[in-house]
């Protein structure tokens, strides 16, 4: 029920589970450095400018359906326009206080919003309850697939409690009434700008290419030492239990390297390590190896009943091997207790709690390709009308000659 001195809306159910669990693959092989402490976060022009335009489109149709909801609530059919979608992620110690989402001169064209709870409280994350300032409701308990949507003025002033333990994940979006704003004229021009496939059949054409390595470092706490920063990726890697090994002659380099020294080995070749031996195939750089484990994290349970027999060949890790696999994790991990405490949720997967088998991360990277090269087909065909119409949205299947 609306209020006309509050207005706001709770949806239950909005999104599915496995549309709630698609985002949250997307975000934790994607995400980078947040705009708070211990906040991570994916924005759909990062997708872009890592080679990931593809996964623009699981969020396409529930942005439109998002946007009609607000428009429909709000009273304001045909006026708004998307400023802003990214999926963000709260990790242990991280919060906010009361505040309006307008409350900055430069976010004053923001006029709506729209958070959409991907993970659930006391399952995923403890802590992070959302409360608005009054009126009722004054608090949501975020549960995965409902979704609150609110004015983005002072109206409704919020606030976000500490996370205490786990990762909160939500999809926000945030809508303007000043077309100068739209999201998708820029998604679009950027999309144009980039050296996109001519084919579907041009096999790399999915494989991720990380931003500035700087996005993917995590700075470490004030009040701690350079000791506890990490690597975004290596750590979520790490969180699953793996290692990586670099095909690339390490040794000239000694425990006392800086990240910035040994970053262009994250960007290079690597291997997928765990306990005492690799997986012998070769990964073009840590996105395309983090894209593959969390891909797996998602598709676990069906992967481990598909009865995957393809043969892999597995190795053993040399002492020298084992050296150089500590080596990179003690320079992009720093203190391992610090990532393991943000990103600790990972380790309570299902998944983890069944046999390890390399078959099933072999039959992963297989699906996970297979997965990217859809998006990437349903993204080349949609983008000409999208660009005609300087707006992304669902283009019917029988357009796309589908």
């Amino acid at each position: 029920m609306a209020n006309p001195e509050r207005p706001r809306l709770i949806i239950h159910d909005f999104l599915s589970l496995d549309l709630c669990k698609e985002l949250e693959f997307i975000h934790k092989s994607c995400g980078t450095v947040g705009y708070r402490p211990n906040v991570f976060s994916t924005t759909l022009s990062h997708l872009i400018a890592t080679n990931c335009g593809h996964l623009i489109m699981p969020f396409v149709p529930i942005r439109e359906r998002l946007k009609e909801k607000a428009e429909e609530f709000f009273g304001c059919e045909f006026e708004l326009f998307v400023e802003f979608t990214g999926l963000i992620s709260w990790s242990t110690g991280a919060s906010i206080g009361w505040h309006s989402d307008d409350n900055r001169p430069y976010l004053k064209q923001r006029d709506f919003a729209a958070v959409c709870y991907l993970n659930s409280h006391g399952e995923d994350f403890e802590g992070g309850l959302f409360h608005f300032q009054d009126w009722q409701p004054t608090t949501i308990v975020p549960m995965a697939g409902d979704v609150v949507m609110y004015t983005a003025d002072s109206r409704n002033i919020h606030s976000v409690d500490e996370i205490t333990g786990g990762e909160r994940l939500t999809l926000t979006l945030w809508f303007s009434r000043d077309g100068s704003h739209d999201e998708d004229a820029k998604l679009i021009s950027f999309l144009s700008e980039k050296q996109l496939p001519r084919s579907i059949h041009e096999t790399c054409s999915f494989l991720p290419q990380p931003a500035s390595s700087r996005m993917y470092w995590f700075p470490p706490d004030t009040a701690s030492t350079h000791e506890s920063g990490f690597d975004i990726c290596f750590a979520r890697i790490h969180a699953h239990g793996y290692d990586l090994y670099s095909l690339q002659d390490i040794s000239c380099f000694s425990a006392s390297d800086s990240s910035n020294d040994l970053s262009e080995v994250l960007m290079a070749p690597l291997r997928l390590a765990r306990e005492h031996e690799f997986f012998d195939e070769e990964f073009v750089n840590i996105l395309h190896v983090l894209q593959a484990v969390q891909f797996y994290c998602w598709k676990a349970s069906e992967l481990q009943t598909s009865g995957h027999e393809k043969r892999i060949n597995v190795v053993p890790l040399s002492p020298s091997q084992r050296e150089e696999v500590n080596q990179l994790k003690h320079v992009f991990l720093k203190d391992e207790r610090v990532p393991d405490k943000l990103f600790s949720i990972a380790m309570g997967n299902e998944h983890s709690q069944q046999p390890f088998n390399w078959a099933h991360v072999s039959a992963a990277v297989t699906a996970w390709e297979a997965y990217s090269n859809k998006l990437v087909k349903e993204m080349l065909l949609s983008l000409p009308y999208w660009k005609t119409h300087q707006s992304i949205f669902s283009v019917p299947s029988f357009d796309l000659g589908k």
